[in-house]
């Protein structure tokens, strides 16, 4: 399975690429885009839009997981987040592949085992898990986050499926 992970933003938004399963992941790329702010906000929503159905045309990732982030004290903010969250969602909605939306709260709890973590502890896990040692930018980071999690999370809900299965079937 190959997932990518999307760190959403307008400014910066993180993109990252894994294979395998939750017990063997491999990494496939990693890269954070960004946006002047100088730029007209349809140009920007532009390039984040061509750049996210590019790396979906060259890498056919079979899900996409994505950060559901709640902003409420930044109003502001939030709206230009949720822009660029409503351009990655069209490009994978127009190349057909699934979203996968996860809080950071599980993205710590699945790789850190701890909703609490602090983002040292989650790089720290993603390069671990990844076997990587160059520093990387934090949005790729939380993007290759996501994609660990949603494998684990594909895991989870697989052998769930399975096992139901098993009892039905024994009935």
């Amino acid at each position: 399975m190959i997932v990518l992970g999307i760190d959403p933003g307008l400014a910066n938004l993180g993109l990252g690429l894994v294979e395998g399963d939750v017990r063997k992941a491999r990494h496939l790329h990693h890269v954070c885009l960004t946006t002047e702010s100088a730029w007209i906000m349809p140009r920007r929503l532009q390039y984040l839009h061509a750049e996210v159905s590019r790396l979906i045309a060259e890498y056919r990732p079979d899900a996409v997981a994505i950060e559901d982030q709640i902003l409420r004290r930044q109003a502001d903010v939030a709206f230009k987040v949720g822009q660029a969250f409503g351009v990655v969602q069209l490009a994978c909605a127009q190349a057909g592949v699934p979203v996968h939306k996860y809080g950071p709260m599980q993205v710590k709890q699945s790789l850190v085992g701890t909703g609490r973590a602090d983002k040292e502890q989650v790089i720290y896990m993603v390069k671990a898990s990844l076997g990587i040692r160059e520093l990387f930018n934090n949005h790729a980071a939380d993007a290759l986050a996501l994609a660990l999690t949603h494998l684990a999370s594909a895991s989870m809900q697989t052998r769930t499926a399975q096992a139901q299965a098993g009892l039905v079937r024994s009935r």
